[in-house]
């Protein structure tokens, strides 16, 4: 029998080629190290084997170019980016928003038009899912924005709602590359402190974070928003009273 499995107990691992990144990781998730693994190296060659991997897009499905989306990308085959824009135009109409996730079953290998050898990659299987998460609308700068945040909230709902559907066919180990810190320039000390946050407000549920689920004022979110996007702690003081 399918046992149901809790947000908490999902393993993420945390993977980028960015030391810095992996390092702030490391840092902001040490409370987590049996749930949140980080490490050094490719999205695929000697990452961990897992049932999802997060692509970081941008809000309409193309291929921005980057470069860990081509090598996803590669990994399904094209037939990926097809039924990515398929679902965008038929559940999202035309545009999936920074905040919100996707999650799609991976194609069959014969789909793939590269021959890149993908045997040391994932116990030699193909993903099972691929969870779309944007990180911006278009190709621009993320610096002063909550969408690492966004972003991950969006992979950790998405993969509940996922759980709670298909019990025979669950998500218990997903690989997450950096969010917003490539094309989106977010450097990595914010993204780890805004990936964390969503984390702990929706992941392991903290009495500290609940605020967010039912924020009592808009100044207490405004000075939120300040906090996620800045290296800093904000004092009441900075934020105007709203």
């Amino acid at each position: 029998m399918a046992t149901d499995i809790r947000d908490k107990d999902v393993i993420y691992h945390l993977r980028d080629q960015n030391k810095e990144l992996v390092t702030e990781w490391a840092t902001k998730f040490q409370s987590y190290q049996d749930n949140v693994k980080p490490s050094v190296g490719d999205i695929f060659l000697g990452a961990p084997a897992v049932d999802a991997i997060v692509c970081p897009s941008n809000s309409f499905g193309v291929n921005g170019g980057g470069g860990i989306e081509n090598q996803i990308y590669r990994h399904y085959g094209l037939g990926i980016l097809e039924q990515l824009q398929e679902v965008i135009e038929n559940e999202f109409e035309g545009e999936i928003l920074v905040g919100q996730a996707v999650v799609l079953s991976g194609l069959d290998r014969t789909t793939r038009n590269d021959k890149s050898d993908w045997s040391k990659m994932n116990d030699g299987n193909l993903i099972k899912f691929l969870i779309v998460a944007p990180t911006m609308r278009i190709s621009q700068s993320s610096r002063s924005t909550p969408n690492a945040y966004l972003a991950f909230r969006a992979v950790i709902l998405a993969v509940r709602e996922h759980n709670r559907k298909n019990k025979q066919n669950k998500i218990t180990r997903v690989l997450v590359p950096g969010l917003g810190t490539s094309g989106a320039k977010m450097p990595p000390k914010i993204c780890a402190k805004q990936m964390l946050e969503a984390y702990e407000t929706f992941a392991v549920g903290l009495p500290t974070k609940k605020f967010r689920l039912r924020p009592s004022s808009h100044t207490e979110m405004l000075r939120d928003h300040i906090y996620m996007c800045l290296d800093e702690k904000v004092e009441s003081k900075k934020v105007p009273n709203l």
